[in-house]
Order: C-alpha cells, then sequence, then structure tokens
C-alpha cells in the first residue's frame, strides 16, 4: 500500500520556493514514491464522517521543482492519510488552535506531525522559557515600566510578539531609545505579553537553525541577516549558509533533546 502523505501548509504564493522547508519535505516523500497532497487549515471540515479537507496534489518534476502548485482541490478523508504534516506558519490564534483539536480526532490510526497537543502546549517562544540558563535574559510582559527595568538593566533590548513568526514585528530598541512607549503599545495592542530579551550584537554573524528529530539532531544551518538588519529570518530577507557545530551547539540539543522527544 503507498504511502498517503497530507500536508497542511500555507498557500502557494506565501512560500519561498527556493527554501521553504515544507517543499523539501515535500519533494523527499514524492521521491520515494509517496503521494503527496496539501491543504490549507482554512478548509478542515470534521463531521460524522471523519476530518476532511480540500486536498490538492502535489507533483514535482525531474528537477525536483514544484510543477502543479495551481490544481483544483478535490475534497478527501483525512482518516484514509498515513500521515499528516502540520506545517503552516503562526500567528498562533485561535485559528491554529482549533486546527489543532480537530487534528486529533485523526490519532491514533493517523500519525499527525508535530502532535496537535504538543504544539498546542510548547508555543515556539514560550517553550524556551523552560531553559533560562541556555538563553539570554528574557523578560515576558505587557508591563511598560517592566520592560523599560529591564531595558536599563541589559542595555539594548530586543522586542518580539509571542505567536508571530518569521521576524514579524521584532522590534530593536537602544539603550536609550524614545520609541519604548510606542513599541510596546503596537506590539501589545492585542492584551497580550510580549517577549523582551537581552540585544546580542554576535546575531551580526547569524543564527544557526538546528533540526532535532525525536530528540536527535538531524542537520542543522545558519541564517544570516541581511546588511544592516538583525533579522536573520529567510522571510526578513536572511540568508542561508553551510556551517558546523560547535561543542556548546551539541550542548544545548543534549539539554533540550529529551523534552522536545
Amino acid at each position: 500500500m503507498t504511502c498517503s502523505v497530507a500536508i497542511q501548509m500555507d498557500p502557494p504564493h506565501k512560500l519561498q520556493i527556493g527554501t521553504d522547508s515544507t517543499l523539501m519535505l515535500a519533494r523527499e516523500a514524492a521521491r520515494r514514491g509517496y503521494m503527496v497532497e496539501w491543504y490549507e487549515p482554512g478548509t478542515l471540515s470534521l463531521g460524522q464522517a471523519g476530518l476532511t479537507a480540500a486536498l490538492h496534489s502535489m507533483r514535482f518534476d525531474e528537477y525536483g521543482n514544484w510543477s502543479n502548485p495551481a490544481t483544483s482541490p478535490q475534497r478527501g478523508n483525512l482518516q484514509e492519510k498515513s500521515v499528516v504534516l502540520v506545517r503552516q506558519d503562526p500567528p498562533f490564534d485561535m485559528a491554529y488552535v482549533t486546527a489543532s483539536y480537530l487534528l486529533q480526532h485523526l490519532q491514533p490510526d493517523v500519525l499527525v506531525v508535530n502532535d496537535p497537543a504538543a504544539l498546542r502546549n510548547a508555543p515556539e517562544k514560550l517553550l524556551p522559557m523552560e531553559f533560562p540558563d541556555l538563553m539570554p535574559p528574557t523578560l515576558i510582559s505587557s508591563d511598560k515600566d517592566l520592560i523599560d527595568a529591564f531595558r536599563r538593566e541589559h542595555g539594548a533590548i530586543v522586542l518580539k510578539p509571542l505567536y508571530r513568526a518569521g521576524g514579524a514585528g521584532v522590534i530593536y530598541l537602544g539603550e536609550v531609545d524614545p520609541n519604548l512607549d510606542v513599541a510596546v503599545e503596537l506590539l501589545c495592542a492585542d492584551g497580550l505579553p510580549i517577549m523582551a530579551q537581552k540585544f546580542i550584537p554576535e546575531v551580526s554573524e547569524g543564527d544557526k537553525r538546528i533540526v532535532l528529530v525525536n530528540g536527535e539532531v538531524a542537520g542543522f544551518v545558519l541564517r544570516q541577516p541581511a546588511t544592516g538588519s538583525i533579522r536573520a529570518n529567510l522571510h526578513s530577507g536572511g540568508v542561508l549558509s553551510n556551517c558546523d557545530l560547535t561543542g556548546r551547539d551539541r550542548e544545548i540539543c543534549r539539554a533540550i533533546g529529551p523534552g522536545l522527544a
């Protein structure tokens, strides 16, 4: 029986075709002879017949290029799939949370990666707070006075919304910067706290994206900010390059691997 893979993802026009890791996963699945389809999370529907979605077929040409991104969808039952890959970008909002609840109806018959409950319980900017010794000084708050005191203690800081991705909404504030008030107002406009972190100047040299599978290192790459930027995210102009892992990198992976698994 052919393995069938359904990928929950953003629409094609939002993807960076040359570097998107979702496409790399899909391409490898197709190379192995799996049937690959994709759908947008907004098309999920749950009824007595099970969980369905508007599925698009996904094919690649001999050079590995996605050859049919504009296919018409057909509603299909996800309960019939071998694997569902959850790959859409945040925002981590109620739409994201609701999709995770719906996907739980597939378990244990269908392998959902990553587990929907785990995705819900481990927002990517909150999970690292379980490892304070492995990250820069960090504060999560919507209190402007606390954030200002944090800046006075640590100097230049970076503010980040908790539930967005790709570097969206990231703001640098210098040691003396009159924009703190308005930055906090803008980022906390939805009533949620934000993340403040001590600015690490070495970000200009890039940061490493390390992929762990079942707690073990499976791959890694260096992301470097564009000239004049502090954001290494690919969606914000960052550039990929090869790298090696240092002893410290591996030490961090050993520390967090069991918890991620």
